[in-house]
């Protein structure tokens, strides 16, 4: 079992970036925004962005390494699809909003399982 994502599972480029925030279905909760688009790949992928003035190096760096941890304990359960198209997932984190994993897991969860029912 894989302990963390492979390159392949993250997004890198902006004009992929880009596209999903342009295309992407939006899903909103108080801590986090989650923005979908198929990527017509059979696994899905993520970028995490906390927004501009999330803290310092430290606490940004924490919140992707949470969030992708998340993401990689709940990949392939919440996200299924008949077709077996994977989505390009971008997390939106606002600062301030989340004070512990299980608040985030809990949250990122219900905007995943809101995914899965679209």
């Amino acid at each position: 079992m894989r302990r963390s994502l492979t390159k392949t599972h993250i997004i890198r480029k902006k004009e992929e970036i880009d596209r999903i925030f342009k295309d992407g279905r939006k899903y909103t909760s108080q801590k986090m925004r989650l923005i979908a688009l198929n990527n017509g790949l059979s696994f899905d992928r993520i970028i995490v962005i906390p927004v501009k003035h999330y803290g310092n190096s430290v606490e940004r760096n924490k919140i992707r390494r949470q969030t992708k941890e998340i993401f990689r304990n709940w990949e392939g359960r919440v996200i299924e699809s008949d077709e077996n198209i994977g989505l390009d997932i971008v997390l939106v984190v606002y600062p301030g909003k989340v004070s512990s994993f299980s608040l985030l897991e809990a949250d990122m969860n219900s905007l995943l399982v809101r995914l899965k029912r679209k």
